[in-house]
């Protein structure tokens, strides 16, 4: 019997048991996972985060909705509009109202892996836009995504957020493959991305959005050891770790990290204990910042061909819209 069949046996449920060997794993490699961020405290941290005066990216992303959604999609007329990993409320019904404009009848395909927030969403959204038909649909950016045939050509498919940036460039790539092989001759991909360091962004401003005056991001990347104690029964002290972020300017993305300045000990039930010298961390997130020639060699490798860059005045963010090139 494997060592995994034996936990079964003994009565650990399956789910609980794959996670803490994952947590195991990646505790000895000093590296978590961003997707642990998230209970209902984490998501509304997060919520908070986007309206700091120092966390730019929100804001300008939706800056450059409002000015410009009315006219994409009047030119783009999507019969079709798929939001992956489903957006705040507020950058989504910008699209959703242009949408319902330009071409009543169409379709909005909101997909997350979260089916309960999924049907959540889609019966607030059809009060809303009875003019447009939303379909919810479950699905992970990891996996090639399988989509029901909805409406009419063409589907514009739009990732919001700078989220691209939580995936390092391979796993990226892989992303965008995914969309593009769920694209047909025609469809459009539209991808917001926060822009590397430049003339219009410091090093500075772009590290104070993630470390906050008011200790905020500090507070949501602790709350992700709060996380793991409830799913997995750790024994991690949260307010014992200090958070840290940084930009890394040979990788050309943030860090996120966690320091134990006296050091730890935490315990994986049913796996081990892990120890941690004074000063050590764990990285909890990367986010990748972009440049124009940085998005043509990822987007290139998942054959996928930028039509349009679109920036705020300051070319903080960028808005790009790109189609199949094969």
């Amino acid at each position: 019997m494997s060592e995994a069949a034996a936990r079964r046996e003994g009565g650990e449920d399956p789910s609980v048991a794959r996670l803490r060997d994952e947590v195991w794993e990646r505790l000895n490699r000093r590296v978590l996972s961003s997707r642990w961020f998230y209970d209902r405290r984490g998501s509304e941290l997060f919520e908070a985060i986007t309206r700091l005066p120092e966390y730019y990216p929100t804001r300008t992303e939706l800056a450059l909705l409002e000015a410009g959604a009315r006219e994409w999609m009047g030119r783009l007329r999507p019969g079709v509009f798929v939001e992956l990993g489903a957006g705040s409320a507020r950058k989504t019904r910008v699209l959703l109202d242009a949408l319902q404009e330009r071409r009543p009848g169409a379709v909005y395909v909101p997909l997350d892996v979260s089916a309960e927030f999924l049907e959540a969403t889609a019966a607030e959204l059809r009060v809303e836009y009875p003019d447009l038909r939303i379909e919810p649909e479950v699905g992970d950016l990891t996996r090639p995504l399988v989509l029901e045939r909805h409406g009419e050509p063409p589907t514009l498919f739009a990732f919001l957020g700078s989220t691209l940036g939580n995936f390092p460039p391979p796993a990226a790539v892989s992303v965008l493959r995914h969309v593009h092989d769920a694209m047909a001759p025609g469809d459009i991909f539209l991808l917001g991305a926060d822009l590397r360091p430049g003339p219009g962004k410091t090093v500075e401003e772009l590290e104070a959005a993630y470390d906050d005056a008011q200790g905020i991001t500090a507070d949501f990347n602790r709350n992700m050891l709060r996380v793991l104690n409830h799913r997995t029964g750790t024994d991690f002290e949260p307010e014992a770790w200090l958070h840290r972020a940084f930009y890394d300017a040979d990788a050309g993305w943030i860090e996120m990290h966690l320091v134990t300045p006296e050091g730890a000990e935490i315990t994986v039930p049913g796996r081990g204990t892990v120890r941690l010298a004074p000063g050590e961390s764990l990285r909890t997130e990367v986010s990748s910042k972009y440049d124009r020639p940085t998005l043509d060699g990822l987007f290139g490798a998942a054959d996928l061909e930028i039509v349009e860059w679109v920036t705020d005045p300051r070319q903080r963010y960028a808005m790009v819209f790109a189609r199949r090139a094969s």
